[in-house]
């Protein structure tokens, strides 16, 4: 009894022994190299059928699969060098679930695969395609943030569609690209190429000699690290504009404009610390200067801004809700003018002045408001309006200021009698007898902006027989035609050819007209 009890131990223990080993030993799931998928599954023989996938990751929130044939599919975008966990639950066969177990569970981490650009500064020969040289197989790229192109084969050398040729002897492009078709496309790097030179070269945006946005970015990317090619020293820049230098990588810099940025209609020069050959340019030559023209403001804006800040004789509305007035609102505004409607302050303005004005156009009408908008702030008085003008117009817009005087048209007839009369806010306020120019010197027909306003002064110049005259003393000057003013002047009678091209008036008439007639202020000459 005692040699049977020990055989049934051994026995046991060797059946132990063995369900143990099988335990262990028995074929388990794995995960192997994916493919293009995100894992693939291994199932040895035996080792069961796939019951659950679950993937998380690194924040434990679930990722989306989905299980095709062996192959694990998320079915949204992962990003690039995600660490995720993947749980696989399979059942076993039956007949040996009793001893291994029914079901087993086993945990992987996967990486999603990681591609980035061996260069981001290349030299290509001429004629050549231009090329993306990455650290691996891509599979999906996007070029100047369009939709990705997914590639028939990875590739580790992406075609551009540039050849480097003509315009695109040099050139810039905008690259994201992931190795698997099913990740997220990262931010967008710049890649730039120039042709293949034995010296450094400049890569410049906007193009040197272009249109420059008044608040754009000017990068100026170089073939050679920047403290090979400049030194330590910045580009200079003129004129001074607001605004700070910075080195977005080792290759280049950018100026980025603050507050009212390079200036509407400026002229925008930088001096580089040592010559460079200008990518794209003609010829081997080197230069140390850059330039460009600002892009203006349109006509249309500058006529709405001055109507808004009240120096023109009609108001304009927007068709809907401006919102928050800004300066960098202001400066795309005045490349691309917001929709609106024009509307005259009153009712009862004069017709001379009504076909005075046209929205859109260049006209007297807004050549006298910007006179008159260059006056009261100091500015130099010449009709245009230039960047110190927009300047001050796009500060006055954000300050919500408004010119409350009101607007004053002067007309002056010719045909005997002779009279001028003062328009102001919606009514003729004066009509005055005066005197225009003699046949020999008459005062020309039209509408000219006064550009000249001053309490007395002396009027000099030559008659018409040649003699010269000079008169001190003058009162309530208005010039507005070359030597032609608005002025008091001493006389037995008004309403007939007098002047030497003046429109003179009596004093009581000249001394009121004075304050109404400031620069920009219109004067009409009609029969």
């Amino acid at each position: 009894m005692r040699r049977g009890v020990v055989a049934l131990t051994i026995v046991a223990v060797v059946a132990g022994g063995l369900a143990a080993a099988a335990v262990f030993a028995w074929p388990r799931a794995t995960l192997a190299a994916p493919g293009r998928a995100l894992a693939r599954v291994s199932l040895p023989g035996f080792a069961g059928s796939v019951a659950a996938v679950q993937v998380r990751d690194a924040r434990g929130h679930d990722v989306a699969v989905s299980l095709r044939g062996k192959e694990l599919w998320p079915r949204r975008d992962v990003a690039a060098g995600e660490r995720l966990t993947v749980s696989l639950t399979v059942h076993r066969p039956g007949w040996i679930g009793w001893l291994v177990g029914h079901a087993q569970r086993r945990t992987f981490e996967v990486v999603t695969p990681v591609v980035s650009l061996r260069g981001r500064w290349l030299q290509v020969r001429a004629g050549a395609p231009v090329r993306l040289p990455f650290t691996g197989p891509v599979s999906a790229v996007s070029l100047n943030r369009r939709a990705p192109r997914q590639l028939d084969v990875p590739s580790q050398n992406v075609p551009t569609g540039f050849v480097a040729r003509g315009e695109h002897a040099a050139g810039a492009v905008q690259v994201a690209a992931v190795a698997r078709t099913w990740e997220r496309l990262p931010r967008p790097v710049r890649v730039s190429w120039f042709p293949a030179k034995p010296y450094a070269q400049l890569l410049v945006s906007p193009r040197a000699g272009g249109r420059l946005p008044p608040a754009s970015r000017l990068t100026l990317t170089f073939s050679a690290p920047v403290q090979t090619v400049l030194g330590s020293a910045h580009p200079t820049l003129t004129p001074r504009t607001p605004g700070r230098w910075r080195q977005l990588d080792g290759h280049t810099l950018a100026f980025e404009p603050a507050g009212f940025g390079f200036g509407l209609g400026a002229h925008v020069r930088i001096r580089l610390p040592r010559a460079v050959h200008v990518a794209g340019s003609a010829g081997a030559s080197l230069t140390r200067t850059l330039r460009w023209d600002v892009s203006p403001g349109s006509i249309l804006r500058l006529q709405q801004l001055l109507a808004q800040l009240g120096y023109l004789p009609v108001e304009w509305t927007p068709a809907a809700d401006p919102g928050r007035t800004t300066v960098r609102a202001e400066l795309a505004a005045a490349a691309s003018p917001p929709p609106g409607r024009f509307t005259w302050r009153y009712a009862d303005t004069p017709s001379e002045l009504r076909t005075l004005w046209q929205p859109g156009e260049a006209n007297t009408v807004t050549r006298g408001a910007v006179m008159m908008f260059e006056d009261e702030h100091d500015l130099a008085v010449d009709g245009f309006a230039g960047p110190n003008v927009w300047r001050a117009l796009i500060a006055d817009a954000v300050a919500g200021k408004r010119r409350t005087d009101g607007y004053s048209y002067v007309f002056v007839h010719r045909n005997v009698p002779q009279s001028l009369n003062l328009w102001h806010a919606g009514h003729v306020i004066l009509s005055s007898p005066g005197n225009t120019g003699v046949p020999a010197a008459p005062t020309v027909l039209g509408t000219f902006p006064v550009f000249e306003h001053i309490p007395s002064g002396t009027m000099s110049g030559t008659n018409p027989d040649g003699t010269h005259y000079d008169d001190p003393g003058i009162q309530y000057i208005s010039y507005f035609n070359g030597g032609d003013a608005i002025h008091a002047f001493n006389r037995s009678s008004f309403g007939t050819p007098q002047s030497l091209g003046c429109v003179e008036l009596p004093l009581a008439a000249a001394a009121k007209v004075w304050p109404y007639t400031p620069i920009g202020t219109l004067v009409t000459i009609e029969n």
